[in-house]
Order: C-alpha cells, then sequence, then structure tokens
C-alpha cells in the first residue's frame, strides 16, 4: 500500500524555510542597535549536525559577536514528513550586560505561493463563541497576538496557508504572548513571528530564547492538509505511554455538580466512591481529583490555595491512601495543581515575598504570581510538587492557570528589560516541567491554564490537554464546534458526556441532567469523563456498561486514523453534525452522524472520504450490530442514515477481507 506521505509531499518542503548556509537563516534581530538576519560570517558562525534518530536531523548553528552575544539556532528537518523547525536561543557570556537585543523574529520571510487563503482561529476565548475557524483570502496583514499572556487566548498559534493544491500548516510553541504578521508579499506569503514584547539588555550568562516554529507541508486539498498534520503530530509531538500512541482513556470521580470542586473530599469519601465504580463494572483509567484537596480560604473556596499539601483535617493520611488504591487497581491517578497564582493569604507570601511577581490591576487584588524566572523559585516548586507526585504515587499531573499573566509582566519591566520577565518566567515553567517528567517516568501533565488558553505546541510536546475547555461540557452545538477544532489540531483531549439541554424545551440552561445514549455519542473523543455518579442508579450504570464499550473502539480507531468532518459546524441545535475517520493502512474507521435537539433533518447522506472504490467493506451499527455490506464506490456515492431528533448513531465499518 502507498505510503501516505509522498515523494510530492516531501518535494513541497522545499518551499518551506530551510537550513542552507548560516547567513541564510530565517532568524533577524537588531542588536546594539544594528538589525541583523541569519547568522551573519563576521559572528564566525559553526555548524554541527546530529542525527536526532531515524527521521529527525538537527543542524545546531551557532554564531558570537564580538562583544560576548551568542546566538544559537536549532533547525531541525524531519525525514518521515514534510516538516522543518526553528528555535534560537540568545547567551551573554560576557562578564557585564550587553547591548539591547531586540525584535527578535525566529521566522522572517517569504513562502512562495500563489492564490493564497489564510485558514485561522479566535481560539479560546472563555465563553461559547471561541474554536472559530476564518478562511481569509491573503489581501491584507494580518497581525496576530494573544491577548492575556496566554498562548491561546483570543487567537489560535496554528494555522494554515493554503494554495490550489498545496498547502502549509504552521504552529508556534511559545506559551506566552507570541507576535505573527501574516500579509502577502511578492510572490507568496510574508511570515514574521517572534515573542510579542522584545527589547532587552541581558545580564551575564542569562539566556533569551524564541518562540520554537513548525511547518509541516502538503500536497492536495485541506483535508489532506489535516491529516497530514494529525499525523506528524501523533508521531512527533504527542506524549507516549510506555513508548506507544496514548489509547483511550476514560475518566471517573467523585464529582459533586453544586460546582464545589473536590474542597469536600475525603479519603474515605473518594476511596467509596471508586469502589462504588468498580463494584457496578466502570472501571476507570483514570481517576481525577481536582482543586480543593489542599488547605483552602474559607471565603474562597478552592480558589484561596493556603499551602501545597493535602488538607490533614480530610485527609489524615495524606493521599498515598488513593494512590495505593489506584495502582493496586491499574489506575492512572490524577491530581490537580495551579502552582503560578499564589493567593494573597498564602503562607508563600510571608515565606518568601520576593518570589512573587505583582500587579496593580484586578488580577493582583486576589493574587499575585510565582515567578519561575528566579532559579531557587523553580527549584523549590520543582521539590515540593515533586514530593506530592511520589508521595500521592500520582501519574497524571494537571496544571491549571486562571488569571492572566500579561499585567503582572508588564507592570514589572524597566525600559531596558521589555520582555525578559516574561521569557524567563517562560523558560522555568518549561523547565519544572521538564524536569517532573525526568523525575517520574511514565509522568502525563494535563495542560488546562482556565480551560485550554495554553495550548500552544512547546506545552503540546509534554503534554496532552484533558480539560481543552472550561465551558459548554454540556452544550451539544458547542461541544460538536470544539471537537472538530480539536481533532484538526491538537487531537488528543478529553470530552464530557453531560447534558445541560432541559428535556422539554430543549433550550440549553447549564444544569445538570443524568447521562444518556446521546450524550455519549456526542462526547466521542479520544478521553471521556463519565458523569455517571457513583451512587446511581443501576439503570445508570447499565447504560454506561453499554455506552462505553462503544466510546472505546471509536476513540481507539480516531486515535489512529484520518479525519473527514462531513458537515459544517454552526453552534445550531438545528444541524446535523457527521465526521468519519478511516485508516487506509488497516482498511476500518466509523462514521458518526448526530441530530441536534432542533433539526428538522431526519436523514443525512454521507458522502464517504478515502475508502477503496473497488473494496467492499462491512458497516456494524454500533448499538444494535446490524450490518450491511457496501463497496467503497457505493460509499463514496452516498450512504444515507435515518435518526430521531436528539439522537446519534455509530457505523463502524472495515474491509471485507
Amino acid at each position: 500500500m502507498q505510503s501516505f506521505v509522498r515523494a510530492t509531499d516531501m518535494k513541497r518542503k522545499d518551499h518551506l524555510f530551510r537550513f542552507t548556509a548560516p547567513e541564510n537563516l530565517p532568524l533577524t534581530f537588531c542588536y546594539g542597535g544594528k538589525t541583523y538576519r541569519g547568522i551573519p560570517a563576521e559572528f564566525h558562525p559553526t555548524v554541527d549536525i546530529r542525527r536526532v534518530d531515524a527521521n529527525m536531523m538537527q543542524y545546531i548553528v551557532t554564531g558570537k559577536t564580538a562583544d560576548g552575544l551568542e546566538i544559537r539556532v536549532e533547525y531541525v528537518e524531519y525525514l518521515d514528513y514534510p516538516g522543518t523547525e526553528f528555535l534560537a536561543f540568545f547567551t551573554n557570556t560576557a562578564d557585564t550586560d550587553s547591548a539591547i537585543l531586540s525584535d527578535v523574529r525566529i521566522v522572517d520571510g517569504v513562502i512562495p505561493m500563489e492564490n493564497i487563503t489564510f485558514v485561522h482561529s479566535n481560539g479560546a476565548t472563555r465563553n461559547d463563541d471561541g474554536c472559530r475557524w476564518y478562511h481569509d483570502a491573503l489581501d491584507k496583514t494580518f497581525d496576530l497576538a494573544p491577548d492575556d499572556g496566554l498562548s491561546c487566548r483570543n487567537v489560535f498559534p496554528y494555522m494554515r496557508l493554503a494554495s490550489e493544491n498545496w498547502g502549509v500548516n504552521f504552529a508556534i510553541g511559545w506559551p506566552g504572548t507570541w507576535h505573527a504578521i501574516i500579509e502577502p508579499a511578492e510572490g507568496g506569503a510574508h511570515i514574521s513571528i517572534g515573542q510579542k514584547r522584545c527589547h532587552t539588555l541581558l545580564h551575564p550568562g542569562e539566556t533569551m530564547r524564541t518562540p520554537r516554529l513548525n511547518f509541516v507541508a502538503y500536497e492536495g486539498d485541506e483535508d489532506r492538509g489535516t491529516n497530514m498534520w494529525r499525523r506528524w503530530y501523533m508521531a512527533h509531538i504527542l506524549p507516549r505511554e510506555n513508548g506507544q500512541p496514548l489509547p483511550a482513556k476514560l475518566c471517573l470521580h467523585d464529582w459533586d455538580p453544586t460546582g464545589k470542586e473536590h474542597t469536600e473530599a475525603t479519603e474515605e469519601s473518594q476511596l467509596r466512591a471508586l469502589n462504588s465504580y468498580l463494584d457496578n463494572g466502570l472501571k476507570p483509567d483514570i481517576w481525577w481529583i481536582d482543586a480543593g484537596w489542599y488547605p483552602w480560604g474559607e471565603n474562597l473556596s478552592w480558589w484561596g490555595i493556603k499551602r501545597w499539601e493535602a488538607d490533614p483535617a480530610r485527609f489524615p493520611n495524606g493521599l498515598g491512601p488513593i494512590g495505593k488504591k489506584c495502582e493496586e487497581e491499574g489506575i492512572r491517578f490524577l491530581l490537580w495543581f495551579e502552582p503560578e497564582r499564589i493567593w494573597k493569604q498564602a503562607d508563600l507570601v510571608n515565606e518568601h515575598p520576593e518570589w512573587l511577581i505583582k500587579s496593580e490591576g484586578p488580577y493582583g487584588s486576589v493574587d499575585h504570581v510565582l515567578n519561575l524566572g528566579i532559579p531557587e523559585c523553580c527549584d523549590w516548586i520543582i521539590e515540593k510538587v515533586d514530593s506530592i507526585i511520589k508521595d500521592s504515587h500520582v501519574h497524571i499531573y494537571r496544571q491549571d492557570f486562571n488569571i492572566a499573566f500579561d499585567p503582572f509582566w508588564t507592570e514589572n519591566e524597566s525600559d531596558d528589560r521589555i520582555g525578559m520577565v516574561e521569557n524567563l518566567h517562560t523558560q522555568g515553567y518549561l523547565r519544572y516541567w521538564d524536569t517532573l517528567i525526568l523525575r517520574n517516568p511514565g509522568l502525563w501533565i494535563d495542560s488546562c491554564a482556565g480551560g485550554g488558553r495554553r495550548n500552544d505546541l512547546e506545552t503540546m510536546r509534554r503534554a496532552v490537554p484533558l480539560h481543552y475547555t472550561d465551558y459548554c461540557y454540556g452544550h451539544h452545538p458547542s461541544k460538536q464546534l470544539q471537537h472538530n477544532h480539536m481533532l484538526a489540531w491538537i487531537p488528543y483531549f478529553r470530552a464530557h458526556n453531560m447534558n445541560w439541554d432541559d428535556p422539554v424545551t430543549g433550550e440549553y440552561n447549564g444544569e445538570y441532567h443524568i447521562p444518556d445514549r446521546y450524550s455519549y455519542y456526542v462526547a466521542t473523543a479520544p478521553a471521556l469523563t463519565d458523569m455517571t455518579l457513583w451512587n446511581a442508579g443501576e439503570a445508570e450504570f447499565e447504560l454506561a456498561r453499554k455506552m462505553v464499550p462503544i466510546w472505546r473502539k471509536a476513540a481507539n480507531i480516531l486515535n489512529s486514523s484520518d479525519f473527514y468532518p462531513l458537515t459544517e459546524c454552526r453552534n445550531s441545535r438545528e444541524d446535523i453534525y457527521a465526521v468519519q475517520f478511516f485508516s487506509p493502512e488497516r482498511q476500518e474507521g466509523f462514521l458518526e452522524v448526530l441530530r441536534n435537539n432542533a433539526c428538522p433533518i431526519e436523514s443525512f447522506t454521507a458522502n464517504f472520504r478515502a475508502v477503496d472504490e473497488d473494496a467492499t467493506y462491512i458497516l456494524t451499527e454500533a448499538e444494535s450490530g446490524e450490518k450491511a455490506e457496501c463497496t467503497g464506490k457505493e460509499l463514496k456515492a452516498g450512504f444515507t442514515v435515518t435518526l430521531p431528533i436528539r439522537s446519534g448513531k455509530i457505523y463502524f465499518y472495515e474491509r471485507k477481507r
């Protein structure tokens, strides 16, 4: 069978930015009032080439100015995909402060293309209008940056330039405030990307790093571009479990619908709930404890974190008994943290005030930010959290951040250090995560940050966004929009089988209603939190025992297959939603069709993508087990699904042998 990546795809790499010589690198910067491109000969550049693995070649290009500023560019060329990567570091090797370094752009150049469409998104907006995608003709300048210091806030660091028969996916790896200018240029698209605020001297021994930028080209239409990205992401970005791609994961927790998080959780309540699920035949892969397990301020509930330890009144033995129980049952224990936000009444405020970044704005009235740019501070939080992970038998570290970084960073800059509070903090944040992973082999990290606000590619190299949003858990049309957004770009995430629609009116009111069949179909995602309560009745557990295996089979297929959205997502109760997944290598996949609760259309005809016209496929309806046989040609011509209002169907299909 022909490989998905073809010679024509690899040829498109020639249109990307590639390393040919130090002076031709796409890096631009201003130093001491002079603008430079690449690493010029006057910096005496050297090139070190090494093979990272069978599919990656790395070129490390290093040069140094006369006054001791070292510039190091790390360029990676992917050998199995049409992809390239750029990252740079600036280090002051002198014993005095450097001149001003400013306007650093890791890539600043033109990609040759014609008739260009710029594909981009508004990212995480913290309400129900996020995850919207725009296809704009590249006939003007697009000036993009997140607005609160978190990489996905009101903009998305994953984009595409699409031409008539090929395109380029690209993503920015910077957890803070990146800046991208995308504009038309003679012969193509001009791209300029870097940290937004950058005008600083460097102290002796200090390093500033740039965002990391990845490009993945493709030949064909946008669906093929999406699947080229998904395959590259699965191969090179998504963290692995025991060296293997992540399988489907079922999450369960002792959840309180009143919104108290885990502020009333106890050792007894956690073990009781876990045992109830096990006794009722619903075994989780992940046991989830969220905010509130520590001593907290009475007036702020879970928000007021006093210190990082299990509340001794509720967990007299710590969290270890819960973690040990999970290990005995083969379950991963997930625990929530928010180390960067420091409540003003936290113990650390008196213990180490020098580690806190303060703001005069509204966020600063309640909280400070822990300055991970201070090495001693970063070391302290590493030791603190690492000890909790080990003592509590934590296997998934979940990190949240519920305020905004930007005012804390910008209010604490001097004119000759613009951008350095952010830069050093970001370097510390990445070092913190890298050290936790190194010290705890097999540890997962769940990136949250107020629900999907910091899921840039650099963060995703270390984490999965199990909690990709704080909004619309039970708003089914919004979830469909969100899922298409995630499946195309960050393809491993978690969903809830939650219902917020009123059973009588159909309107979405945010109130909790018990899971039903439809909620399971809407929650088809790589990971699932089943919202069946631990003390639910037998009918609810019976439904869960029936639907979870269907979800798991679908999730494991979608985690290793190509993705084809078959309908437009408009966030509307009146729409039908349909997606197809297919693995050409295994010749299997599934079709899912959902009819929303105000949709007047009773049936939908799916025109299958990518199947072999000459082959015969066996289709099996997931719940009933009813089978049908169709040729690939017939499936491409159209397979019609009829379904009642507010319902879903999944058809698994495989090639007849």
